[in-house]
C-alpha cells in the first residue's frame, strides 16, 4: 500500500518526458543537481555522481523508446571540478599519530574498553595504510604475526557501512572485494613490527570474531563506522590541543591511511612499492599527495647535480 501510494505521487508530482526536449529544460535540471535537498551547495563528487545517474535512466528512456536521444547531450553543461589532492593539513606526523593512538586507548573507560578494542584497528590505518572498511574485515588467518620482526597482512575483503535498506540481507555492513580490484583479488600488505606487536596484543585481549574478524564491537558484530568515528573524535579532543581540534588535522580516521601514504613517500620509498601496498594507481598516488611530499624538490636537484657532475664544494 505504502509503495503503490508513493508511486502514484511520483506520477503526480513528476513532469512528462517530453519535457526534457528542451535545452532550458534539461539545463535547469543538470543545475538542481548542484543543490542539496536542504538547498544548499552539493560537494562535487555528489553532484557528479547524481548527474551519472541521471544520465544512465535518461539513457534507458531512450532504449525504451520514450525519447529519441539523451536529452543531456543536448546543452553544453560542465561538471564541478572534484579536488583529487589531500590536504596536507589533515596529515599528522609519527609524535601526534603516537599521541592519538594512545588517547583512543582511553576512550570510554577501561572496563568498557570502548576505545582500547579499537587502538589496534586504527593503528592498521596509520602503520599499514589499510582503508577503514579493510581493517573492519582482517581475520586472523589472513595475518602472519611472528614474534619478532616483519609480519604481513593480506586482504580480500572490505566491510563498509552502507546500511541494513542497502545490503540486501539486513545486515548493516556490505561485504564487497578490494577496491579498483577483481573479486576474490587479495592484496598484501607488509606490517612493521610495531603494528605486529599491537595486533597480538589485541588478539591477546579481545580475540577474534567468529568468523575470525579481528576487529568487533561489544556484542561481537562487525564495528560500524558510525562507531569508531564516534571513539575517533574524542580521542582527538583528548590528545590534541583546542587550536588543533579546532582544524582540519586528521579530523577523519581516513587520515590515518593519507597520513601513512605521504609518510612513506617522503621517506623515499618507490612510489610503485607505495602504490601497491596502498591499493592504488601510481598516477592516481602522486597526484592525490602532490601536496603532502616535503622535499622532494631538493632530492631531486641533489641526484640531478650528481648526474651532471654539478655538485657544490663543501
Amino acid at each position: 500500500m505504502d509503495v503503490a501510494n508513493a508511486l502514484r505521487w511520483v506520477a503526480k508530482a513528476s513532469l512528462p518526458l517530453t519535457t526534457l526536449k528542451n535545452p532550458a529544460d534539461i539545463r535547469s535540471v543538470l543545475d538542481s543537481l548542484k543543490l542539496t535537498l536542504a538547498g544548499a551547495p552539493a560537494a562535487a563528487e555528489t553532484v557528479r555522481r547524481k548527474r551519472a545517474v541521471l544520465f544512465n535512466a535518461l539513457a534507458y528512456a531512450v532504449e525504451l523508446g520514450e525519447l529519441p536521444e539523451n536529452p543531456v547531450t543536448l546543452v553544453k553543461w560542465k561538471l564541478p571540478k572534484v579536488t583529487e589532492e589531500v590536504d596536507r593539513r589533515v596529515v599528522v606526523n609519527p609524535r601526534q599519530a603516537a599521541e592519538l593512538l594512545g588517547a583512543v586507548s582511553y576512550v570510554g573507560g577501561y572496563r568498557r574498553a570502548r576505545g582500547r578494542r579499537l587502538v589496534a584497528l586504527f593503528a592498521c590505518m596509520y602503520f599499514g595504510g589499510l582503508r577503514p572498511a579493510e581493517a573492519v574485515a582482517l581475520r586472523r588467518p589472513d595475518c602472519t604475526l611472528p614474534d619478532n620482526g616483519w609480519g604481513s597482512l593480506i586482504l580480500e575483503k572490505s566491510r563498509p557501512t552502507v546500511g541494513k535498506r542497502w545490503t540486501g540481507t539486513g545486515a548493516v555492513h556490505d561485504n564487497r572485494g578490494l577496491k579498483n580490484r577483481p573479486a576474490n583479488e587479495t592484496r598484501i600488505v607488509p606490517a612493521p613490527p610495531r603494528l605486529v606487536r599491537m595486533l597480538r596484543a589485541h588478539i591477546e585481549e579481545f580475540g577474534t570474531a567468529k568468523d575470525g574478524r579481528l576487529f568487533a564491537n561489544e556484542r561481537v558484530g562487525a564495528v560500524a563506522s558510525t562507531t569508531y568515528w564516534r571513539v575517533w573524535d574524542e580521542a582527538r579532543h583528548l590528545a590534541l590541543t583546542p587550536e588543533q581540534v579546532a582544524s582540519p588535522l586528521a579530523t577523519r580516521p581516513y587520515d590515518l591511511r593519507h597520513a601513512a601514504l605521504s609518510s612513506w613517500l617522503n621517506a623515499g620509498v618507490d612510489p610503485t612499492e607505495v602504490a601497491e601496498r596502498a591499493g592504488n594507481s601510481v598516477e592516481v598516488l602522486l597526484s592525490r599527495y602532490a601536496k603532502c611530499l616535503d622535499g622532494r624538490q631538493d632530492v631531486a636537484n641533489r641526484r640531478i647535480a650528481e648526474l651532471l657532475d654539478e655538485t657544490p664544494p663543501e
